[in-house]
């Protein structure tokens, strides 16, 4: 049985004045989502398991090892292939104003090594006097790759309201662009076919298209009851092969050919 692999991305939005979030275009080189445009994310690091992230940096989150692996994660994630991060002066507490972008510069310009691992990203915060702003991100959905197939993710989405004043900027490896789009175009791009957008992402710009601004996204966000999607691959009385996904995790009623999914 192929393992899971634990990974956490996320949905950065902005009012600008409509509803937008930014997209990342994978290089093509990468052997997952090639070319595809998805939210910043990736696999969870094994320092982003340390426990000092815990003791050192974050205020009381009453959450667990794993959950809190998740959030630090998707923050640094954002951070290497983005540039925005999700951080705080050290001490200014759960909802505090995250920490001015004239903070960053040096930040940004060793990220390359960051995402190398040849700089520690706690070293980085401690250094720096931050402490991430995990409560800023609240749970959006999670999948999990189906059965069957070569490399499987069980993947956190979450979502955050971009930090004041910061400008995203793709790192150039993994991301060769940083789009800011309103999900509706995004969309649309996908089906005239001038973007690549894979099956979670699309479904996910689908539910984040229901709200008309960041605040309401992140307010439907924490609101909605968090169901884990596991797409089935079954055939029809044709030998068709259908994927199909939980009635009940909040996409409505989704079948889609195996062979048309992207």
């Amino acid at each position: 049985m192929t393992a899971l692999i634990p990974a956490a991305t996320v949905l950065l939005v902005r009012d600008a004045p409509r509803l937008e979030v930014l997209m990342v275009e994978r290089a093509y080189q990468i052997d997952f989502a090639a070319g595809a445009l998805v939210f910043p994310g990736g696999k969870i690091a094994r320092e982003d398991a340390d426990p000092a992230w815990a003791e050192a940096l974050l205020a009381d989150h009453g959450l667990s090892p794993l959950e809190l692996a998740l959030r630090v994660a998707a923050i640094r994630e954002a951070f290497e292939e983005s540039g925005l991060l999700l951080a705080r002066n050290r001490g200014a507490g759960i909802g505090g104003a995250l920490a001015s972008p004239c903070r960053l510069p040096p930040l940004i310009a060793v990220r390359d090594q960051v995402a190398a691992g040849d700089i520690s990203f706690l070293g980085l915060m401690q250094e720096g006097g931050f402490e991430l702003a995990i409560d800023a991100l609240a749970p959006f959905a999670h999948w999990i790759t189906p059965k069957g197939m070569p490399k499987r993710f069980d993947t956190h989405f979450f979502i955050a309201k971009t930090p004041a004043d910061q400008d995203a900027a793709h790192d150039g490896h993994e991301a060769v662009d940083a789009v800011w789009l309103e999900p509706a175009a995004a969309l649309a791009a996908a089906r005239e076919g001038r973007r690549k957008i894979i099956f979670p992402t699309r479904l996910n710009l689908e539910l984040l298209a229901q709200s008309e601004s960041a605040e309401a996204a992140l307010a439907a966000a924490r609101a909605r009851r968090l169901v884990t999607v596991e797409p089935t691959i079954a055939p029809d009385a044709g030998g068709v092969m259908w994927l199909r996904i939980p009635a009940d995790a909040g996409y409505g009623e989704v079948a889609a050919r195996l062979d048309e999914v992207a």
